[in-house]
Protein backbone atom coordinates (compact mmCIF):
# COMPACT_ATOMS: atom_id res chain seq x y z
CA UNK A 1 0.00 0.00 0.00
CA UNK A 2 1.47 3.28 -0.96
CA UNK A 3 1.29 6.21 1.28
CA UNK A 4 -0.70 8.07 -0.96
CA UNK A 5 -3.57 5.35 -0.23
CA UNK A 6 -2.18 5.15 2.92
CA UNK A 7 -3.12 8.78 3.29
CA UNK A 8 -6.80 8.65 1.59
CA UNK A 9 -7.54 5.88 3.92
CA UNK A 10 -6.99 7.97 7.24
CA UNK A 11 -8.41 10.75 6.30
CA UNK A 12 -11.93 8.08 5.33
CA UNK A 13 -11.36 6.12 8.48
CA UNK A 14 -13.79 6.77 11.16
CA UNK A 15 -12.33 4.68 14.08
CA UNK A 16 -8.59 5.96 13.17
CA UNK A 17 -7.97 7.75 16.36
CA UNK A 18 -6.14 6.20 19.17
CA UNK A 19 -5.88 6.55 23.54
CA UNK A 20 -3.03 7.61 24.86
CA UNK A 21 -3.22 4.74 27.55
CA UNK A 22 -0.06 4.08 29.94
CA UNK A 23 0.26 -0.14 29.96
CA UNK A 24 0.76 -2.12 33.40
CA UNK A 25 3.08 -4.17 31.23
CA UNK A 26 3.83 -4.15 27.11
CA UNK A 27 5.67 -6.75 25.88
CA UNK A 28 8.89 -6.80 23.84
CA UNK A 29 8.40 -7.15 19.75
CA UNK A 30 8.84 -10.66 19.04
CA UNK A 31 8.26 -14.00 19.84
CA UNK A 32 9.94 -15.96 22.83
CA UNK A 33 9.52 -19.14 24.85
CA UNK A 34 9.79 -16.88 27.72
CA UNK A 35 7.64 -14.63 26.60
CA UNK A 36 4.57 -17.19 26.55
CA UNK A 37 5.66 -18.71 29.82
CA UNK A 38 5.38 -14.71 31.26
CA UNK A 39 1.75 -14.74 30.04
CA UNK A 40 0.79 -17.57 31.69
CA UNK A 41 2.26 -17.03 34.98
CA UNK A 42 0.79 -13.23 34.64
CA UNK A 43 -2.76 -15.06 34.03
CA UNK A 44 -2.20 -17.69 36.70
CA UNK A 45 -3.32 -19.97 34.69
CA UNK A 46 -3.17 -23.90 35.27
CA UNK A 47 -0.10 -25.94 33.94
CA UNK A 48 -2.60 -28.12 30.89
CA UNK A 49 -2.90 -24.18 29.56
CA UNK A 50 1.10 -23.49 29.20
CA UNK A 51 1.30 -26.96 28.13
CA UNK A 52 -1.01 -25.99 25.23
CA UNK A 53 0.55 -22.57 24.61
CA UNK A 54 4.10 -24.43 24.34
CA UNK A 55 2.64 -26.58 22.04
CA UNK A 56 1.32 -23.94 19.40
CA UNK A 57 4.60 -22.08 20.09
CA UNK A 58 6.82 -25.35 18.42
CA UNK A 59 4.19 -25.67 15.51
CA UNK A 60 4.17 -22.15 15.54
CA UNK A 61 7.74 -22.07 14.58
CA UNK A 62 8.23 -25.13 12.68
CA UNK A 63 4.69 -24.70 10.30
CA UNK A 64 5.87 -22.68 7.02
CA UNK A 65 3.64 -19.53 6.05
CA UNK A 66 0.84 -20.34 3.87
CA UNK A 67 1.70 -19.60 0.09
CA UNK A 68 -2.29 -19.69 -1.22
CA UNK A 69 -4.52 -16.98 -0.48
CA UNK A 70 -3.20 -13.32 0.16
CA UNK A 71 -0.01 -12.03 0.24
CA UNK A 72 1.47 -12.18 3.65
CA UNK A 73 5.43 -11.34 2.57
CA UNK A 74 5.55 -8.28 4.69
CA UNK A 75 4.08 -10.01 8.07
CA UNK A 76 7.31 -9.44 9.99
CA UNK A 77 6.48 -11.49 13.24
CA UNK A 78 10.05 -9.97 15.00
CA UNK A 79 8.28 -6.36 15.14
CA UNK A 80 4.67 -7.75 16.90
CA UNK A 81 4.23 -6.80 20.14
CA UNK A 82 2.56 -10.21 21.29
CA UNK A 83 0.88 -9.06 24.72
CA UNK A 84 -0.27 -5.46 26.00
CA UNK A 85 -1.92 -5.86 29.54
CA UNK A 86 -3.99 -2.76 30.02
CA UNK A 87 -3.06 -0.38 33.57
CA UNK A 88 -6.30 -1.49 34.83
CA UNK A 89 -8.17 -4.78 36.83
CA UNK A 90 -11.30 -5.98 35.75
CA UNK A 91 -13.40 -6.50 38.65
CA UNK A 92 -16.99 -8.10 37.63
CA UNK A 93 -18.44 -6.11 40.49
CA UNK A 94 -17.71 -2.54 39.09
CA UNK A 95 -19.76 -0.58 37.12
CA UNK A 96 -19.18 0.87 33.55
CA UNK A 97 -18.45 4.62 35.49
CA UNK A 98 -15.70 2.42 37.52
CA UNK A 99 -13.90 2.27 34.73
CA UNK A 100 -10.57 4.49 34.35
CA UNK A 101 -11.78 7.70 31.73
CA UNK A 102 -9.11 6.89 28.59
CA UNK A 103 -10.52 3.35 28.39
CA UNK A 104 -13.85 4.30 28.65
CA UNK A 105 -13.92 7.26 26.56
CA UNK A 106 -12.78 4.85 23.74
CA UNK A 107 -15.60 2.41 23.93
CA UNK A 108 -17.95 5.58 24.76
CA UNK A 109 -16.60 6.90 21.14
CA UNK A 110 -17.51 3.84 19.61
CA UNK A 111 -21.08 3.52 21.15
CA UNK A 112 -20.85 0.20 23.28
CA UNK A 113 -22.72 1.65 26.61
CA UNK A 114 -25.53 2.84 24.64
CA UNK A 115 -26.06 -0.39 22.62
CA UNK A 116 -25.43 -2.24 26.58
CA UNK A 117 -28.28 0.10 27.63
CA UNK A 118 -30.57 -0.51 24.82
CA UNK A 119 -30.47 -3.81 22.83
CA UNK A 120 -28.10 -5.99 24.46
CA UNK A 121 -28.44 -9.23 27.30
CA UNK A 122 -24.34 -8.80 27.76
CA UNK A 123 -21.32 -7.11 26.65
CA UNK A 124 -17.40 -7.65 26.89
CA UNK A 125 -15.37 -5.34 25.93
CA UNK A 126 -11.41 -5.80 25.18
CA UNK A 127 -8.63 -3.08 24.75
CA UNK A 128 -5.55 -4.79 22.83
CA UNK A 129 -4.48 -7.84 24.82
CA UNK A 130 -7.36 -7.84 27.77
CA UNK A 131 -11.09 -7.67 28.41
CA UNK A 132 -11.40 -4.32 30.08
CA UNK A 133 -15.35 -4.88 31.08
CA UNK A 134 -17.78 -7.29 30.59
CA UNK A 135 -21.80 -7.51 31.71
CA UNK A 136 -24.61 -9.75 31.62
CA UNK A 137 -28.01 -9.16 32.46
CA UNK A 138 -29.26 -10.20 35.76
CA UNK A 139 -32.21 -11.95 33.66
CA UNK A 140 -29.53 -14.18 32.26
CA UNK A 141 -27.60 -15.03 34.88
CA UNK A 142 -30.66 -16.36 36.70
CA UNK A 143 -31.20 -18.77 34.37
CA UNK A 144 -27.34 -19.81 34.43
CA UNK A 145 -26.58 -18.08 31.48
CA UNK A 146 -22.20 -17.80 31.60
CA UNK A 147 -20.92 -14.42 29.52
CA UNK A 148 -17.46 -13.98 30.42
CA UNK A 149 -13.72 -12.64 28.82
CA UNK A 150 -12.48 -16.07 27.69
CA UNK A 151 -9.13 -15.25 30.58
CA UNK A 152 -11.91 -15.16 33.73
CA UNK A 153 -14.26 -18.25 32.25
CA UNK A 154 -10.50 -20.45 32.54
CA UNK A 155 -10.56 -19.12 36.00
CA UNK A 156 -14.16 -19.63 36.63
CA UNK A 157 -14.91 -23.25 34.61
CA UNK A 158 -11.69 -24.87 33.94
CA UNK A 159 -13.71 -28.12 33.53
CA UNK A 160 -15.29 -26.78 30.55
CA UNK A 161 -12.21 -25.06 28.70
CA UNK A 162 -10.24 -27.86 29.25
CA UNK A 163 -13.37 -30.18 28.34
CA UNK A 164 -13.67 -27.92 24.69
CA UNK A 165 -10.59 -26.04 24.35
CA UNK A 166 -8.53 -26.80 21.09
CA UNK A 167 -10.97 -29.97 20.20
CA UNK A 168 -12.34 -28.11 16.96
CA UNK A 169 -9.01 -26.40 15.99
CA UNK A 170 -6.01 -27.81 17.06
CA UNK A 171 -2.69 -25.85 16.94
CA UNK A 172 -1.65 -28.27 14.40
CA UNK A 173 -4.69 -27.00 12.22
CA UNK A 174 -2.42 -24.03 10.37
CA UNK A 175 0.14 -21.76 11.02
CA UNK A 176 -2.28 -18.85 13.16
CA UNK A 177 -4.18 -21.18 14.85
CA UNK A 178 -0.92 -22.38 16.24
CA UNK A 179 0.28 -18.35 16.80
CA UNK A 180 -2.93 -18.37 18.45
CA UNK A 181 -2.65 -21.31 21.00
CA UNK A 182 0.36 -19.82 21.71
CA UNK A 183 -0.23 -16.16 22.84
CA UNK A 184 -3.92 -16.15 22.86
CA UNK A 185 -5.45 -13.05 25.53
CA UNK A 186 -9.27 -12.30 25.94
CA UNK A 187 -11.75 -13.34 23.64
CA UNK A 188 -15.19 -14.15 24.62
CA UNK A 189 -16.54 -17.61 27.00
CA UNK A 190 -20.03 -18.90 26.51
CA UNK A 191 -21.96 -21.18 27.85
CA UNK A 192 -25.77 -21.38 27.03
CA UNK A 193 -27.59 -23.98 29.58
CA UNK A 194 -30.21 -26.86 28.13
CA UNK A 195 -33.38 -25.20 27.28
CA UNK A 196 -32.77 -21.91 28.07
CA UNK A 197 -32.96 -19.48 24.97
CA UNK A 198 -31.34 -15.94 25.03
CA UNK A 199 -33.90 -13.55 23.42
CA UNK A 200 -31.38 -10.39 22.76
CA UNK A 201 -27.58 -10.36 21.75
CA UNK A 202 -24.65 -11.38 23.65
CA UNK A 203 -21.88 -8.49 22.41
CA UNK A 204 -18.14 -8.40 22.27
CA UNK A 205 -15.96 -5.64 20.95
CA UNK A 206 -12.20 -6.20 19.93
CA UNK A 207 -10.34 -2.68 19.44
CA UNK A 208 -6.47 -2.42 18.78
CA UNK A 209 -5.21 0.31 20.38
CA UNK A 210 -1.35 0.66 20.61
CA UNK A 211 1.22 0.51 16.99
CA UNK A 212 2.85 -2.69 16.33
CA UNK A 213 0.35 -4.33 18.27
CA UNK A 214 -1.24 -7.93 17.10
CA UNK A 215 -4.64 -9.09 19.05
CA UNK A 216 -5.04 -12.67 19.70
CA UNK A 217 -8.90 -13.06 21.02
CA UNK A 218 -9.83 -16.69 21.67
CA UNK A 219 -13.63 -17.44 21.62
CA UNK A 220 -15.39 -20.43 23.14
CA UNK A 221 -18.96 -20.65 22.68
CA UNK A 222 -21.34 -23.74 23.83
CA UNK A 223 -25.25 -23.89 23.55
CA UNK A 224 -26.78 -26.99 25.35
CA UNK A 225 -29.52 -29.25 24.28
CA UNK A 226 -32.44 -26.92 22.88
CA UNK A 227 -30.37 -23.80 23.52
CA UNK A 228 -30.18 -20.52 21.74
CA UNK A 229 -27.79 -17.54 21.54
CA UNK A 230 -26.98 -15.20 18.82
CA UNK A 231 -23.00 -13.32 19.34
CA UNK A 232 -22.42 -10.11 17.82
CA UNK A 233 -18.60 -9.20 17.72
CA UNK A 234 -17.33 -5.73 16.29
CA UNK A 235 -13.49 -4.77 15.49
CA UNK A 236 -11.63 -1.71 14.92
CA UNK A 237 -7.83 -0.10 14.81
CA UNK A 238 -6.17 3.28 14.85
CA UNK A 239 -4.99 4.80 11.61
CA UNK A 240 -1.26 3.58 11.76
CA UNK A 241 1.31 3.42 8.87
CA UNK A 242 2.77 0.70 10.21
CA UNK A 243 1.11 -3.09 9.92
CA UNK A 244 -0.78 -4.65 12.42
CA UNK A 245 -1.96 -8.24 12.93
CA UNK A 246 -4.92 -9.64 13.89
CA UNK A 247 -5.48 -13.68 14.91
CA UNK A 248 -8.01 -14.84 16.20
CA UNK A 249 -9.45 -18.40 17.03
CA UNK A 250 -13.48 -18.83 17.03
CA UNK A 251 -14.75 -22.54 18.37
CA UNK A 252 -18.44 -23.23 18.26
CA UNK A 253 -20.41 -26.17 19.69
CA UNK A 254 -23.96 -26.36 19.23
CA UNK A 255 -25.34 -29.59 21.01
CA UNK A 256 -28.80 -31.29 20.06
CA UNK A 257 -31.47 -29.28 18.88
CA UNK A 258 -29.57 -26.11 19.69
CA UNK A 259 -29.31 -22.89 17.78
CA UNK A 260 -26.33 -20.54 17.55
CA UNK A 261 -25.68 -17.51 15.55
CA UNK A 262 -22.66 -15.76 15.10
CA UNK A 263 -22.09 -12.35 13.74
CA UNK A 264 -19.43 -10.23 12.68
CA UNK A 265 -19.37 -6.45 11.75
CA UNK A 266 -15.33 -5.94 10.83
CA UNK A 267 -13.89 -2.57 9.91
CA UNK A 268 -10.47 -2.49 10.71
CA UNK A 269 -8.06 0.07 9.77
CA UNK A 270 -5.83 -0.64 6.91
CA UNK A 271 -3.09 -1.50 8.10
CA UNK A 272 -4.45 -4.42 9.65
CA UNK A 273 -3.69 -8.31 9.05
CA UNK A 274 -6.71 -10.05 9.22
CA UNK A 275 -6.01 -13.62 9.77
CA UNK A 276 -8.84 -15.48 11.37
CA UNK A 277 -9.28 -19.61 11.96
CA UNK A 278 -13.01 -20.11 12.85
CA UNK A 279 -14.98 -23.49 13.03
CA UNK A 280 -18.40 -24.79 14.15
CA UNK A 281 -19.70 -28.20 15.03
CA UNK A 282 -23.18 -28.46 15.03
CA UNK A 283 -24.52 -32.00 16.55
CA UNK A 284 -27.89 -33.88 15.53
CA UNK A 285 -30.50 -31.76 14.47
CA UNK A 286 -28.75 -28.55 15.59
CA UNK A 287 -28.61 -25.22 13.39
CA UNK A 288 -25.38 -23.10 13.16
CA UNK A 289 -25.26 -19.63 11.32
CA UNK A 290 -22.23 -17.28 10.34
CA UNK A 291 -23.16 -14.09 9.47
CA UNK A 292 -19.46 -12.44 8.13
CA UNK A 293 -19.03 -9.07 6.97
CA UNK A 294 -15.38 -7.62 6.02
CA UNK A 295 -15.05 -4.35 5.40
CA UNK A 296 -11.48 -2.86 6.62
CA UNK A 297 -7.96 -4.40 6.93
CA UNK A 298 -5.12 -5.02 4.63
CA UNK A 299 -5.75 -8.46 3.97
CA UNK A 300 -8.64 -10.94 5.53
CA UNK A 301 -8.24 -14.19 4.98
CA UNK A 302 -11.28 -15.81 7.28
CA UNK A 303 -13.32 -18.77 5.97
CA UNK A 304 -15.84 -19.83 9.31
CA UNK A 305 -16.56 -23.37 8.85
CA UNK A 306 -19.64 -25.81 9.91
CA UNK A 307 -19.23 -29.66 10.82
CA UNK A 308 -22.00 -31.24 10.53
CA UNK A 309 -21.65 -34.18 13.20
CA UNK A 310 -25.45 -34.84 13.79
CA UNK A 311 -28.34 -35.84 11.22
CA UNK A 312 -30.20 -33.35 10.72
CA UNK A 313 -27.88 -30.83 11.28
CA UNK A 314 -27.44 -27.06 9.29
CA UNK A 315 -25.51 -25.07 8.74
CA UNK A 316 -25.47 -21.75 7.27
CA UNK A 317 -22.68 -18.86 5.97
CA UNK A 318 -23.32 -15.54 4.64
CA UNK A 319 -19.56 -13.86 3.84
CA UNK A 320 -20.18 -10.54 2.82
CA UNK A 321 -16.89 -8.41 1.95
CA UNK A 322 -15.88 -5.26 0.81
CA UNK A 323 -12.36 -4.13 -0.70
CA UNK A 324 -11.10 -0.08 -1.42
CA UNK A 325 -7.75 0.38 -3.18
CA UNK A 326 -4.77 -1.77 -1.79
CA UNK A 327 -7.24 -4.28 -0.15
CA UNK A 328 -7.58 -7.70 -0.39
CA UNK A 329 -10.93 -9.90 1.09
CA UNK A 330 -9.99 -13.24 0.73
CA UNK A 331 -12.98 -14.72 2.79
CA UNK A 332 -15.45 -17.48 1.71
CA UNK A 333 -17.02 -20.76 3.49
CA UNK A 334 -16.72 -24.59 4.93
CA UNK A 335 -19.14 -27.10 5.53
CA UNK A 336 -18.48 -30.76 5.75
CA UNK A 337 -21.44 -33.09 5.91
CA UNK A 338 -20.47 -35.69 8.18
CA UNK A 339 -23.73 -37.05 8.88
CA UNK A 340 -26.69 -38.18 6.89
CA UNK A 341 -29.58 -36.09 5.89
CA UNK A 342 -27.70 -32.74 6.90
CA UNK A 343 -28.06 -29.47 4.98
CA UNK A 344 -26.14 -26.60 4.12
CA UNK A 345 -25.90 -23.20 2.45
CA UNK A 346 -23.03 -20.52 1.57
CA UNK A 347 -24.11 -17.43 -0.01
CA UNK A 348 -21.12 -14.88 -1.24
CA UNK A 349 -21.41 -11.37 -1.80
CA UNK A 350 -18.07 -9.55 -2.38
CA UNK A 351 -18.08 -5.66 -4.10
CA UNK A 352 -14.28 -4.31 -4.92
CA UNK A 353 -13.99 -0.98 -5.61
CA UNK A 354 -11.72 0.51 -8.09
CA UNK A 355 -8.17 -0.59 -6.84
CA UNK A 356 -9.52 -3.13 -4.13
CA UNK A 357 -9.66 -6.88 -4.39
CA UNK A 358 -12.00 -9.68 -3.28
CA UNK A 359 -11.88 -13.45 -3.62
CA UNK A 360 -14.23 -16.41 -2.59
CA UNK A 361 -12.75 -19.90 -1.46
CA UNK A 362 -15.17 -22.31 -0.40
CA UNK A 363 -15.67 -25.68 0.50
CA UNK A 364 -18.15 -28.74 0.59
CA UNK A 365 -17.48 -32.22 1.53
CA UNK A 366 -19.65 -35.03 1.85
CA UNK A 367 -18.46 -37.78 3.63
CA UNK A 368 -19.43 -41.45 1.73
CA UNK A 369 -22.19 -42.91 3.02
CA UNK A 370 -23.84 -39.76 4.67
CA UNK A 371 -27.10 -40.08 2.38
CA UNK A 372 -29.35 -37.08 1.70
CA UNK A 373 -27.13 -34.26 2.16
CA UNK A 374 -28.18 -31.15 0.79
CA UNK A 375 -25.83 -28.21 -0.27
CA UNK A 376 -26.68 -24.98 -2.08
CA UNK A 377 -23.66 -22.37 -2.64
CA UNK A 378 -24.43 -19.07 -4.61
CA UNK A 379 -21.43 -16.81 -5.32
CA UNK A 380 -22.42 -12.74 -6.38
CA UNK A 381 -19.32 -10.53 -7.01
CA UNK A 382 -19.86 -6.60 -8.10
CA UNK A 383 -17.15 -4.75 -9.45
CA UNK A 384 -16.69 -0.89 -9.06
CA UNK A 385 -14.20 0.70 -11.36
CA UNK A 386 -11.81 -0.87 -14.33
CA UNK A 387 -8.83 -1.75 -11.60
CA UNK A 388 -12.11 -3.77 -9.49
CA UNK A 389 -10.94 -7.31 -9.46
CA UNK A 390 -12.42 -10.42 -8.19
CA UNK A 391 -12.19 -14.59 -7.76
CA UNK A 392 -13.85 -17.66 -7.50
CA UNK A 393 -12.07 -20.58 -5.96
CA UNK A 394 -14.95 -23.07 -4.82
CA UNK A 395 -13.63 -26.11 -3.93
CA UNK A 396 -16.09 -29.48 -3.83
CA UNK A 397 -15.45 -33.06 -2.45
CA UNK A 398 -18.28 -35.14 -3.11
CA UNK A 399 -18.04 -38.69 -1.92
CA UNK A 400 -21.76 -39.89 -1.92
CA UNK A 401 -23.94 -40.16 -4.52
CA UNK A 402 -27.01 -39.26 -3.01
CA UNK A 403 -25.83 -35.58 -2.33
CA UNK A 404 -27.87 -32.42 -3.80
CA UNK A 405 -25.34 -29.72 -4.54
CA UNK A 406 -25.77 -26.73 -5.86
CA UNK A 407 -23.72 -24.04 -7.28
CA UNK A 408 -23.77 -20.50 -8.60
CA UNK A 409 -22.10 -17.78 -9.50
CA UNK A 410 -22.13 -14.27 -10.84
CA UNK A 411 -20.37 -11.17 -11.66
CA UNK A 412 -21.47 -8.23 -12.66
CA UNK A 413 -20.54 -4.50 -12.89
CA UNK A 414 -22.20 -1.32 -12.20
CA UNK A 415 -23.20 0.11 -15.53
CA UNK A 416 -23.81 3.36 -17.24
CA UNK A 417 -27.38 2.62 -18.29
CA UNK A 418 -28.57 1.58 -14.69
CA UNK A 419 -26.78 4.95 -12.99
CA UNK A 420 -28.10 6.94 -16.02
CA UNK A 421 -31.81 5.55 -15.20
CA UNK A 422 -31.42 6.46 -11.59
CA UNK A 423 -30.00 9.73 -12.13
CA UNK A 424 -32.96 10.59 -14.33
CA UNK A 425 -35.39 9.76 -11.29
CA UNK A 426 -33.50 12.82 -10.05
CA UNK A 427 -30.99 10.59 -7.95
CA UNK A 428 -26.82 12.12 -8.36
CA UNK A 429 -24.62 9.46 -9.22
CA UNK A 430 -23.18 8.53 -5.44
CA UNK A 431 -26.82 8.34 -4.60
CA UNK A 432 -27.83 5.79 -7.45
CA UNK A 433 -24.59 3.48 -6.99
CA UNK A 434 -25.58 2.97 -2.82
CA UNK A 435 -29.36 2.13 -4.17
CA UNK A 436 -27.41 -0.52 -6.57
CA UNK A 437 -25.10 -1.46 -3.73
CA UNK A 438 -27.49 -1.98 -0.63
CA UNK A 439 -30.03 -3.86 -2.69
CA UNK A 440 -26.60 -6.09 -3.98
CA UNK A 441 -26.79 -6.34 -0.08
CA UNK A 442 -30.16 -6.67 1.26
CA UNK A 443 -29.90 -10.70 1.75
CA UNK A 444 -27.20 -9.68 4.55
CA UNK A 445 -29.26 -6.55 6.02
CA UNK A 446 -31.90 -8.50 6.56
CA UNK A 447 -29.98 -10.70 8.83
CA UNK A 448 -29.33 -8.28 11.07
CA UNK A 449 -31.23 -6.44 13.93
CA UNK A 450 -32.17 -3.01 13.39
CA UNK A 451 -29.52 -1.27 15.14
CA UNK A 452 -26.92 -3.54 13.62
CA UNK A 453 -28.22 -2.97 9.62
CA UNK A 454 -27.92 0.67 10.18
CA UNK A 455 -24.92 0.57 11.43
CA UNK A 456 -23.92 -2.08 8.84
CA UNK A 457 -24.81 0.79 6.00
CA UNK A 458 -23.21 3.35 7.71
CA UNK A 459 -19.91 1.38 7.26
CA UNK A 460 -20.43 0.29 3.06
CA UNK A 461 -21.47 4.24 2.72
CA UNK A 462 -17.91 5.07 3.88
CA UNK A 463 -16.38 2.13 2.22
CA UNK A 464 -18.16 3.72 -1.22
CA UNK A 465 -17.11 7.54 -0.84
CA UNK A 466 -15.04 8.71 -3.69
CA UNK A 467 -15.67 5.27 -5.31
CA UNK A 468 -17.72 6.58 -7.99
CA UNK A 469 -17.18 8.86 -10.89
Amino acid sequence: MTPETLSTAKKEYEYGWHSDHRYKFKAPPGLREDLIMDISRRKEEPEWMLEKRLEGFRVFMEKPMPTWGGNLSEIDFNEIIYYLQPDYKKDESQSWDDIPEDLKETFERIGIPEAERKFLAGVSNQFDSESVYSKLKDAWQGKGVLFFDMDTGLKKHPDIVKKYFGTLIPPSDNKFAALNTAVWSGGSFIYVPPGVKVGLPLQAYFRINAENAGQFERTLIIVDEGAEVHYIEGCTSPSYSTNALHSAVVELVAHENATLRYTTLQNWYSSVYNLVTKRAKAEKNARVEWIDYNGGSRLTMKYPSVYLTGEGAHGEIVSIATAQEGQHQDTGGKAIHAAPNTTSKITSKSISFDGGRTSYRGLVKVYPGMENCKSKIQCDALMMGPRAQTDTYPYMEIEEDSAQIEHEATVSKIGEEQLFYLRSRGLTEDQAASMIVHGFLDEFERTLPMEYAVEFNRLVDLQMEGSVG
